[in-house]
């Protein structure tokens, strides 16, 4: 291994290495409180022997994130080959539109950093104080092999702060409008790119919402709908008689209603309220719907957070259930990576023994593949959506 500081791993966390995780948790390193200043680390088992080079996060509970098993320089050669194989990947899937994940982090094995493209503009997020401290090299990278308009930073707040970071937003490049708009399924959306949601927009249900346009019709609710995504899809399908769009948020629903003008779609109603109170409402004035869409917020952000995330999960499915008309469709999504797909599943079947309900599941989809999945790293395997007749 090329000369860097050495942080020893203990033997469990050496057998996490080996195994093609990329985290290595505080708890398995030796002398945990006397990690070097580097932002970048050669990692080594008990005996010394180098398993790879690593970020290194000082305050985070994840100490390093492999970055390489081999012996080889972290420089701007490496980060420009690293991204080349990321877009490599993005341009053989030709997906339809203009915006997509571009480098989702450790599936790309570019561990913490995350590229969003827009158009002709790319949004950022750099997750962990190694990331940060080598944001400049990463930026130029990103010039060189992508030539965008322009760069901005998105990072996200509560990751940074577990950091130690402070927050990041702003251009690091070129020019950014603040809303641009973008191309998806044949649609067009506006993106705000300062205060929309994650990066600017839900790009991981990209497939998700043609699945539900096809699935959509009749009378259509889609609960947390922030801006439109599944509701103009389902609105578009043309076998949607009426479509609900219910959100907490008042501004994402004005970003909901330009993105409906701008797609000529006018059937479907806006409504600003609590997703929790209005399923409860409409379930006792025994309104029917024949296809109701579920995309709420992680619920759990944490192992501790899954039991009161099952218990939201069941209670929203459970009333979506119980307003489905007989042989309605219940499109249901989660993007909690810390609640499994076997548990999402328990769960649904639990909320529909409760709700008196039988259900046939029609589909079981994920994210796509702009959002690949790392085999040795579950933890990259995060969106769940399921398609389930309710009976």
């Amino acid at each position: 291994m090329s000369k860097t500081a050495r942080v020893r791993l203990t033997p469990k966390g050496a057998e996490r290495v080996r195994s093609g995780h990329l985290w290595v948790f505080r708890d398995d390193v030796e002398n945990p409180g006397r990690l070097p200043d580097n932002p970048i680390v050669t990692a080594a088992d008990p005996t010394g022997r180098p398993l790879g080079k690593a970020f290194l996060s000082k305050s985070s509970r994840i100490a390093l994130r492999i970055l390489s098993r081999r012996d080889e320089p972290i420089n701007q050669a490496f980060w420009r080959r690293r991204i080349r194989e990321a877009v490599d990947l993005r341009e053989r899937l030709r997906m339809n539109g203009d915006a997509c994940r571009l480098v989702y982090g450790e599936a790309d094995l570019i561990p913490s950093v995350i590229v969003d493209r827009y158009g002709p503009c790319l949004v950022v997020q750099f997750q962990s104080a190694g990331a940060d401290a080598l944001k400049l090299d990463l930026i130029q990278a990103l010039m060189d092999e992508v030539s965008p308009k322009g760069i901005f930073e998105r990072s996200d707040r509560a990751i940074r702060q577990r950091e130690g970071l402070p927050k990041a937003d702003g251009i690091l490049a070129g020019s950014v409008p603040s809303t641009i708009e973008i191309e998806m399924n044949g649609l067009r959306f506006r993106v705000n790119l300062e205060i929309g949601q994650k990066t600017g927009w839900f790009l991981d249900q990209r497939e998700n919402y043609i699945c539900a346009g096809k699935w959509a019709s009749g009378r259509v609710a889609d609960c947390f709908c922030y801006a439109g995504g599944f509701a103009i899809h389902a609105a578009s399908s043309g076998n949607a008689r009426e479509v609900v769009a219910i959100d907490s948020s008042e501004q994402a629903l004005e970003m909901g209603r330009a993105n409906a003008d701008l797609n000529g779609v006018p059937k479907i109603r806006w409504v600003n309220a609590d997703v929790f109170r209005w399923l409860k409402t409409e379930t006792e004035r025994r309104r029917r719907y024949e296809t109701v869409i579920l995309d709420p917020p992680a619920f759990a952000r944490s192992h501790s957070g899954v039991p009161g995330a099952l218990r939201g999960y069941k209670d929203i499915n459970l009333r979506a259930m119980m307003l489905l008309r007989r042989g309605g469709i219940l499109i249901t999504c989660s993007c909690s990576h810390h609640v499994s797909a076997d548990r999402f599943t328990a769960m649904l079947a639990d909320a529909a023994r409760d709700a008196g309900r039988r259900l046939q599941v029609l589909e079981k989809r994920g994210q796509p593949p702009d959002h690949p999945v790392l085999a040795s790293m579950p933890e990259t395997e995060y969106l769940k959506c399921f398609v389930v007749r309710v009976l």
